[in-house]
């Protein structure tokens, strides 16, 4: 599990303009910002969570047991994406993986580079951990996501089974 280092946030996207996005950590002051965010990328899935797994969640991004972190892409206050990874063990590595389990960005956002910040932020903070790699998953139906993920990473080749118990 990554310790929670705190990293600088990083400049990504027009450094030394007015408007220029930043990608940090998220902060406790952010709930209120994430909030639309987070429930923007539960929509686009179809799903709608009990509010005990929005609490649940936010809790686990400040408590440092969790292997659970958040990044968020910052402009002029304004946050216009959200990344969670958290890292783990596996049977093929000796250093932990890093999962990135959740990308979103406003409907604004979008192709501005800001997936790819947030994407690249993760990388960030996987190397600081000691996680030779990271991976995530998107629905097949994803294609304007796919094509980022393209330019960012390798297809796995690998197909997700699941079972709800």
């Amino acid at each position: 599990m990554e310790p929670r280092r705190t990293l600088a946030p990083k400049v990504l996207i027009g450094a030394g303009l007015p408007d220029r996005v930043i990608v940090r950590p998220v902060a406790p002051g952010d709930r209120a910002r994430w909030e639309p965010l987070w429930a923007g990328y539960n929509t686009f899935y179809g799903r709608t969570l009990p509010a005990e797994i929005t609490d649940v969640t936010w809790s686990r991004f400040f408590d440092a047991s969790e292997p659970v972190h958040a990044l968020v892409a910052e402009r002029q206050r304004d946050l216009l994406g959200l990344a969670h990874y958290l890292f783990h063990r596996n049977t093929i590595l000796i250093g932990p993986t890093c999962y990135l389990q959740d990308l979103f960005t406003s409907e604004a956002a979008r192709g501005k580079g800001v997936g790819r910040a947030l994407i690249e932020g993760v990388y960030e903070r996987a190397r600081a951990g000691g996680a030779p790699r990271v991976y995530w998953q998107t629905q097949e139906t994803n294609a304007t996501a796919m094509r980022l993920y393209d330019r960012v990473a390798e297809r796995s080749g690998f197909v997700v089974y699941r079972k709800l118990l």
